[in-house]
């Protein structure tokens, strides 16, 4: 053998010892199999692993194929060559053969003058003889070798067959894994997702509640209660001392639009008293920074006319309004304002609008979806009125518009009763009007007179039964009083007089008058009064 042929045997001698030392460590990498956890907390592993796995195999099947294919070169080389010497040697032989018959012809024949003659005929004829039986011989031996060849390669390829089929056999089952570790993933993530909202829908607003007491650079307040006390002692004695130098703005809170009856008994107790009293007419479903600067033109617009600070007393949302308006356009309204009075207001938010439109809780998008139909829709209202009630919201405005702290402030709040006779409480929002049935000719000037007093009939809705409830749910969720929908620690404003009355007075008391009145007890006008008086003197 030549020296390219030894060469190249011992190329096929090391690829052969390189794919034993595969079939070796094959063994080894079945038992790490075996080993592997099969619960799912090792599936990245184990993915890993087959990943790993599938590569080696890939390779070991590369590498076979190569072997495969030099080794067939290797002796379609060899078997070529042996048919090329041969070819050769075959060319030769004839050639000799055929010139010692023609010399042995010419020496035994009778007639020379004749085979003389047909000499050339004779030499010709056997060299197309010889050539013929020269190319019949190497079709026959081309054909030899080509079979030997096809067979060499098959038996070569099917040596390689197990492996092909390890390694489809394994890339089957490593899809398979794939595809079912994919599965036990996403439902992985659904049940994580599901479990998240879940408990987020639980945990609700229990980490923003009371954000204020805790928040950094925030003044302290000051207790008011026993001041509040003796002056509404005073003024149900008959003894006001609310001063005339002001004129008094009252701003309704959220969804007031729709009780015609909202501060309108306060604004008559004030008119009586001698005082200058306005209620704003704001869009209460509006946001808070649109209602801010219909405030701010609204109190500019009574000190150009009348020449008297502004005292402002705002419940509910309209307290939020009345500070948006003065944390905004200070400037302006510096000399115009007297003061500023929050009853009631969830000044640091309200979790039944943070629980109502938190994202990412269960119901959230339906909920939604039931509010914006009910606001924008029906009542014809914005979302944002709603929005800017919500935790996240009060906390990004407080922090980016501060209160001016030399305004008086003074803040209110209480606590809703959820005893089960409140159920029964009917609250007066609204007067209706029925129409005059007797016939024209029937009607006289005296009858007139008489009926007109009698055809307004009041409309009561049970508001205290659903604010006792809200209260009721707050307490057992959350373990905060509230008036039933703000919560007590929420409504104070840092860096204001702070009045706690020890009174059982839910979140439409301050506004709306009750069926069922104690003379005993004091009345929202004259609550209005004293907290007023407070924050005046």
């Amino acid at each position: 053998m030549h020296k390219k042929e030894i060469r190249k045997v011992g190329i096929l001698m090391t690829c052969f010892f390189d794919l034993r030392k595969y079939f070796l460590v094959l063994p080894l990498l079945f038992a790490r199999v075996q080993k592997l956890p099969t619960f799912v907390a090792c599936g990245n592993a184990m993915i890993e692993f087959f990943y790993f796995m599938d590569d080696k195999l890939t390779s070991l099947v590369r590498l076979t194929t190569y072997v495969g294919d030099r080794f067939i070169h290797f002796i379609e080389d060899l078997v070529l060559k042996d048919i090329v010497r041969y070819t050769e040697n075959f060319v030769a032989i004839p050639v000799i053969t055929s010139s010692v018959h023609c010399s042995e012809g010419t020496g035994t024949s009778l007639h020379p003058r004749i085979s003389g003659e047909n000499h050339g005929i004779s030499e010709r004829r056997a060299f197309n003889n010889n050539k013929e039986l020269l190319e019949d011989t190497r079709s026959i031996i081309l054909q030899d070798n080509s079979i030997s060849g096809a067979v060499t390669s098959f038996l070569l390829k099917g040596l390689t067959l197990p492996l092909f089929s390890l390694w489809y056999a394994w890339s089957l089952g490593m899809t398979s894994w794939r595809y079912s570790l994919s599965c036990i993933e996403c439902a992985q993530v659904h049940v994580h997702r599901t479990t998240s909202r879940v408990l987020k829908a639980l945990r609700g607003s229990s980490d923003d509640i009371g954000w204020l007491q805790h928040a950094p650079g925030m003044p302290l307040v000051q207790d008011g209660t026993s001041r509040f006390l003796e002056l509404l002692s005073n003024i149900r004695n008959g003894e006001h001392t609310l001063p005339s130098s002001f004129v008094y703005l009252l701003i309704p809170g959220l969804f007031s639009n729709h009780g015609p009856l909202y501060f309108v008994a306060t604004k008559k107790f004030f008119s009586k008293l001698g005082l200058a009293c306005h209620i704003a007419k704001v869009h209460s479903e509006a946001s808070v920074e649109h209602n801010a600067l219909e405030l701010k033109q609204y109190i500019e617009e009574i000190y150009w006319g009348s020449g008297k600070p502004v005292m402002l007393l705002g419940h509910s949302k309209g307290g939020i309004d009345a500070a948006a308006a003065l944390s905004l356009y200070w400037s302006n309204l510096k000399d115009k304002v007297a003061g500023l009075a929050l009853v009631q207001s969830p000044y640091g938010g309200t979790p039944i609008a943070s629980d109502a439109l938190r994202e990412g809780q269960i119901g959230d998008k339906e909920t939604r979806r039931i509010l914006e139909l009910v606001i924008c829709k029906i009542i014809k209202g914005d979302m944002r009125a709603l929005e800017d009630l919500t935790y996240e919201k009060r906390k990004e405005f407080i922090m980016k518009h501060k209160l001016p702290l030399d305004i008086p402030l003074i803040s209110f709040h209480s606590e809703a009763r959820i005893a089960p006779g409140v159920l029964a409480t009917m609250t007066h929002i609204a007067h209706a009007e029925l129409p005059w049935l007797l016939p024209p000719r029937f009607r006289t000037r005296e009858s007139d007179a008489v009926v007109e007093s009698g055809r307004q009939v009041p409309v009561m809705v049970p508001i205290s039964a659903a604010m006792a409830v809200c209260a009721l749910h707050l307490q057992l969720r959350y373990g905060e009083k509230s008036d039933g929908l703000v919560t007590c620690c929420d409504a104070e404003v840092p860096g204001s007089v702070v009045v706690r009355p020890n009174m059982k007075l839910d979140h439409a008391w301050m506004v709306y008058s009750s069926k069922n009145k104690n003379p005993s007890e004091p009345d929202a006008r004259e609550m209005c009064e004293a907290l007023l008086t407070c924050r005046a003197c």
